[in-house]
């Protein structure tokens, strides 16, 4: 189980929190493609776990469900708070869910357990609200995500720039004690140049390092030398990631 620091991942969060939507393309595409493997159906009181700024919360509450936004940034449910994305605005750990058993008929998590220490327990406590008939659907990145931007800092130095992310088959591994059905997609983004790469992902503050990040302001350099070493297609360059979609049912 990895060791996480779930205060500095809520600091990262709560810094990008106001302009957030600006930069998630991966999560909206992500959305889209969960829901699609959703069973066609109603689902009267919906937990939005990792909900951000309240993008699907306030999807969920215009089909006429009852929302429960949840997120550890206080400044993300704010966001949410103001846009009157849901009903009800929790500040609260996925792992160790506030929220009384069989409480919602859908439990929502798009992207946020990634950040999580233990996967299996993050899925069990999703599994654990939602009532019998009901639906965990969740999306997590797998191994793989990232490689251009693990690639382009090699030519600067040898330190981590990116988390590490399970296996395919940890995953499985961890979603297989209950009914689901699963499914791989790989996402790539594109942009201009490196920096607006990685502006990318600090525009939606995934910038916590489990390891350790030293605070730098990168020179021009090194800037070169990122720019250089990332594999380019037609002058564009690309973020991959790797997805992985699961929905769950409850017995």
């Amino acid at each position: 189980m990895a060791q996480v620091n779930k205060q500095a991942i809520a600091a990262a969060f709560g810094r990008a929190a106001t302009h957030y939507e600006q930069h998630a393309g991966l999560q909206r595409q992500s959305a889209d493609a969960l829901l699609a493997l959703l069973p066609e159906r109603a689902f009267p009181r919906v937990l939005d776990a990792g909900s951000g700024p309240g993008r699907m919360s306030r999807y969920w509450r215009e089909r006429g469900s009852a929302v429960t936004a949840l997120d550890l940034s206080p400044q993300m449910l704010d966001v949410a708070r103001s846009q009157h994305a849901a009903h009800q605005y929790i500040a609260g750990d996925i792992e160790s869910l506030p929220l009384a058993d069989a409480r919602v008929d859908l439990a929502w998590s798009n992207l946020a357990v990634q950040w999580c220490g233990d996967l299996q327990r993050a899925l069990s406590e999703l599994y654990r609200v939602v009532r019998p008939g009901g639906v965990v659907a969740f999306t997590t990145l797998a191994q793989g995500s990232l490689p251009e931007l693990r690639l382009a800092w090699r030519a600067v130095d040898a330190r981590p720039h990116a988390n590490r992310f399970l296996a395919e088959a940890r995953i499985r591994e961890a979603a297989d004690t209950w009914r689901g059905r699963y499914q791989m997609q790989t996402i790539t983004l594109w942009f201009p140049d490196a920096l607006s790469a990685m502006r990318s992902l600090k525009g939606i503050g995934a910038t916590h390092l489990h390891e350790g990040r030293e605070q730098r302001v990168l020179t021009r350099t090194q800037l070169r030398q990122l720019q250089l070493a990332w594999p380019q297609q037609q002058g564009q360059f690309p973020l991959t990631y790797h997805l992985f979609l699961g929905v769950l049912t409850r017995d």
